[in-house]
């Protein structure tokens, strides 16, 4: 499912995609106010968008703090989003996931140096050999305190490295869950050569770099 595209594939797709973010739909939903999520149960929602949203949910589910992960689309322009659409690069939308978390265990800043630390930062549209703009990665924020933390870690990694960071800053709008066959699955499905050849190796270098944040037993 996830594989390389021919050149000339590619080149169509990219044009799609480049006219579909630069639309006035997709400008409005980038200049639009953020929405924020209310608590519930004591549990507090983030939402990151960075390449195949099968690595990502890993890799935030190994965070102490963190519940649950759900993977879907974010960041569009278009109601209703499916896997298809969204490889269409017309929808605007990203894959996605929605981190549902214990702030009194794991901060927001925590889990945007989860986000920063467990991608390629400079990788525009796309992360490996998942390229195009339903890959591309967007750090969602709620209010003025998360775009702040977001900008200041942007900021100084950016310093750090003495390079463009990839990432996009958009105001959190509204989530649509995935297919139900995308949930979990890279537990479910240990032996997809994706998720072996993919997903598991950046789920191990994550957790190379981030020991202190592992749940037990992960």
């Amino acid at each position: 499912m996830k594989h390389l595209i021919f050149t000339f594939t590619l080149t169509l797709i990219i044009s799609c995609q480049n006219t579909a973010q630069n639309s006035k739909a997709q400008e409005a939903v980038i200049n639009s106010n953020p929405v924020e999520v209310p608590l519930k149960n004591g549990k507090a929602r983030a939402y990151f968008a960075s390449g195949c949203f099968w690595c990502v949910e890993a890799i935030y589910e190994s965070i102490k703090g963190v519940d649950e992960v759900i993977s879907g689309y974010s960041g569009g322009h278009t109601k209703n989003p499916t896997y298809e659409a969204s490889n269409t690069g017309k929808t605007g939308h990203a894959e996605s996931v929605e981190v549902i978390y214990d702030p009194n265990i794991v901060s927001f800043s925590t889990l945007v140096d989860v986000y920063f630390g467990s991608q390629n930062v400079t990788q525009v549209n796309g992360q490996g050999n998942d390229i195009g703009s339903q890959y591309r990665s967007i750090i969602f924020y709620q209010n003025e305190e998360q775009k702040a933390i977001i900008l200041k870690k942007k900021e100084v990694l950016a310093k750090k490295l003495n390079a463009k960071i990839a990432a996009e800053v958009y105001p959190f709008q509204k989530f649509w869950k995935a297919e139900d066959y995308h949930q979990n699955y890279e537990r479910l499905h240990p032996n997809n050569p994706y998720v072996r050849n993919v997903s598991i190796p950046r789920l191990n270098r994550f957790k190379a770099k981030f020991p202190e944040l592992l749940k037990e037993n992960h």
